[in-house]
């Protein structure tokens, strides 16, 4: 098949992009992420995924825009809904481009990810693949992440330390209930 892998990091594309070439598949990587935040992460991102596909010879579709008030506009007093919000924008992207293209199938690199949700993804992509006319490939690629990691450290690529949101940037980095200095609570 001809699948498009919504990619969101060049870490997350290496197993997800193997085992879809080692099936047979005819694989076109797609860089589509508006909710990465900050700008220079987000341009760190779409550096270090640039430079792989092309060391990979991989063909790559690639979305710079930095769509980041569109993600905001949308998540905004849905924070607890974050993911399926993010979800929803890349998924649909990712397939509209898929359909235009003449693909089979698209996918996702975050199905590569242990601390994705993965029925969330699936339930959400196949969805928008029905409705958008195109068929949403599910494999779980979660059993190549530790092979990713250690790839991508030999390589030295960029990688993240957290999932790419501004919220998820704050659960990584903030202390998970510690007052801060000026809090008199």
């Amino acid at each position: 098949m001809k699948i498009l892998l919504h990619s969101c990091c060049g870490p997350c594309a290496i197993s997800p992009l193997s085992e879809l070439q080692k099936a047979g598949h005819e694989v076109y990587a797609y860089f589509y992420n508006p909710n990465i935040h900050p700008y220079t992460e987000f341009i760190k991102r779409l550096d270090t995924f640039t430079q792989y596909v092309e060391n990979k010879g991989v063909p790559s579709i690639i979305n710079d825009e930095y769509e980041l008030e569109e993600f905001l506009r949308r998540v905004s007093f849905r924070e607890g809904n974050r993911c399926s919000v993010c979800y929803d924008m890349r998924l649909r992207k990712a397939a509209q481009v898929a359909r235009k293209g003449r693909f089979d199938a698209f996918t996702t690199t975050l199905l590569v990810s242990p601390m994705q949700k993965h029925d969330l993804i699936r339930e959400i992509g196949t969805a928008i693949g029905n409705e958008q006319g195109i068929a949403f490939y599910y494999q779980d690629f979660r059993p190549g992440y530790r092979d990713s990691v250690i790839i991508s450290k030999e390589e030295e690529m960029y990688r993240q330390q957290y999932c790419g949101c501004i919220y998820s940037e704050k659960e990584r980095y903030a202390k998970a209930g510690k007052k801060s200095k000026g809090d008199k609570r």
